[in-house]
């Protein structure tokens, strides 16, 4: 444990920023793992594109992930969704 004032309050920073980032990947996840399941049961797929795209590129915007890698998901689902129809 840091002893210095500033260093105390860069871990309290990170500690902060590390949990705003585990749950938004978390987040990312889930709405990844609903629309997949959505795509194979043939349910809502419209839908569940919808809120994932707008899920990713949220993250991608605030720099949760990388624009390459929304891009790359909301791809492959699309492709999915197409193929599943």
């Amino acid at each position: 444990m840091p002893n210095i004032k500033s260093a105390i309050k860069r871990v309290n920073v990170t500690d902060k920023k590390t949990a705003a980032n585990k749950m938004k990947k978390s987040e990312i996840r889930t709405v990844v793992k609903k629309t997949n399941a959505s795509i194979a049961a043939n349910e809502n797929v419209e839908e569940s594109l919808k809120t994932v795209q707008k899920t990713l590129d949220k993250a991608a915007a605030k720099g949760y992930i990388s624009k390459n890698a929304a891009a790359r998901k909301k791809s492959r689902l699309t492709k999915a969704a197409a193929k599943a129809q």
